[in-house]
Order: structure tokens, then C-alpha cells, then sequence
């Protein structure tokens, strides 16, 4: 087999003189193909061994593709060594993944892009009773979302401080109370949905689990929330 003689894919012009596996002696092949015909030269594998593929490490993630909107980012590798003879080929080099960036140019985004941070309704009435004295001219309100779905994490909870965790359900319609602690200064709490779109799927999140989350979709405001307990929650 004549050196550096080496071909990717079938190509009948990659051919030499020489003992084939066969023992017998004639034409024989320098090709990638020629392992599956059976037709190598005698030192094919020697003089052609097989090189697989190699990439660098990833690169940080990038920013998000945009701002204040639910988008994804990117992380990128590049072949170091590209496959020879038959070697493995080459893993994926670029990778996306989910992203939601809340500041645009030093600026917060809109209100309705920030997850929801939720509790258990049962927490607002020691948090009205600490916090009366300071907010006696403060009004609070209720929303009402409809569950789309929700993390598997919200059903393996530990202890009983996460137990209502576990009513949180696809397809249930919930109460989240805004209490005037939890109010900013516009009388709003941070992703209660007031600013977004018709049909707008916002994201929650649930206090004390980072494994606990979801999306939902904001039905109204109300004045009073008229949910069973169960499906009563506090904006945080």
C-alpha cells in the first residue's frame, strides 16, 4: 500500500497492489468502505488508523438572545480534530437552553416577567399582624391564575412547612393574595401579572423549594380572594 494513501467514504480510485485479508494478491483498497467490502490492503488498519473526533470544552453561556422576554442563550464548542478513517464522528457543538433576563441596559423589565414568588396563604395572617402598625392605609388585592403546569419537585416535599406545596395542581384554579407588605412603591407585587399580555403564560415559583415551579396564566384581579385554603397562596 503506497503511504499517506488514505481515502474517506468509497472511492474506486483508492486503490493499490498488494495482499488482501483473503491472502490472496491484486487490487486492493485504501478506503474507508473497504473494511465493510472486505477489499483492505493487508495494512490498511496500520497505515490508516482510525481517528475520532475531538472538541474543546464549552464556552461560558451567553447572554439571552434578548431582553425582558422568554428566550434562550447559547454555549458553543469547536472541532479540534476532525474524524479520519472511519473514527467517531463528531458530538453536537452548540447547545440552547432556556433564558428570561429581568434588566434591560441597568433597567428593570416589566413586572409581569418576574416569577412570582409564592408561600402558603396561612402565612399572611401572622405577616398582617407584625406589619399592621406601618401599613394601615394600605390595600391590598387578589389574583386569580390557572395552573398549566408545575415542576415535579412540588409533590416531593420534606417537612411539614412544605406540605401545601402539594396542592398546587395542572388545571386548578388558584387565589394569590397581595398583602401591603409584599407591595412595592406602585402598589404592586412583583409578578402579579398586571402588565402582561391576554393569554400571557407568567412564571411562579414556590418559597422554601427551588424545585418547586410552574407556569400559570392570570384569569383577574379581584378585591378578596374567595379560594378554598388549599388553593390560597401569598405573593412574597
Amino acid at each position: 500500500m503506497h503511504s499517506g494513501l488514505c481515502c474517506s467514504g468509497r472511492d474506486a480510485l483508492c486503490v493499490s497492489q498488494g495482499w488482501r485479508p483473503d491472502r490472496s494478491h491484486g487490487t486492493c483498497y485504501c478506503d474507508q468502505a473497504c473494511t465493510a467490502t472486505l477489499d483492505c490492503c493487508h495494512d490498511y488498519q496500520q497505515a490508516c488508523p482510525a481517528v475520532s473526533c475531538e472538541v474543546s470544552q464549552w464556552n461560558a453561556w451567553s447572554d439571552c438572545a434578548e431582553p425582558c422576554t422568554t428566550t434562550y442563550r447559547v454555549r458553543r464548542r469547536h472541532v479540534v480534530q476532525e474524524p479520519q478513517n472511519g473514527g467517531g464522528p463528531c458530538p453536537h457543538v452548540q447547545e440552547y437552553a432556556g433564558c428570561v433576563e429581568y434588566w434591560s441596559q441597568h433597567k428593570e423589565c416589566r413586572k409581569s416577567l418576574v416569577p412570582a414568588l409564592i408561600t402558603t396563604g396561612g402565612y399572611g395572617t401572622a405577616r398582617r399582624k407584625r406589619d399592621l402598625s406601618s401599613t394601615r392605609d394600605m390595600r391590598g388585592y387578589c389574583v386569580q391564575f390557572l395552573v398549566k403546569s408545575l415542576s415535579s419537585g412540588c409533590q416531593h416535599t420534606r417537612g411539614p412547612h412544605m406540605h401545601w406545596m402539594r396542592y398546587l395542581r395542572e388545571g386548578h384554579t388558584v387565589c394569590v393574595e397581595c398583602q401591603p407588605p409584599a407591595l412595592s412603591t406602585d402598589q404592586q407585587c412583583n409578578g402579579d401579572g398586571e402588565e402582561a399580555e391576554k393569554n400571557q403564560i407568567l412564571q411562579w415559583q414556590a418559597v422554601g423549594n427551588t424545585h418547586c415551579w410552574g407556569m400559570w396564566k392570570r384569569m383577574r384581579r379581584l378585591d378578596f380572594c374567595s379560594c378554598p385554603i388549599v388553593h390560597s397562596f401569598l405573593f412574597i
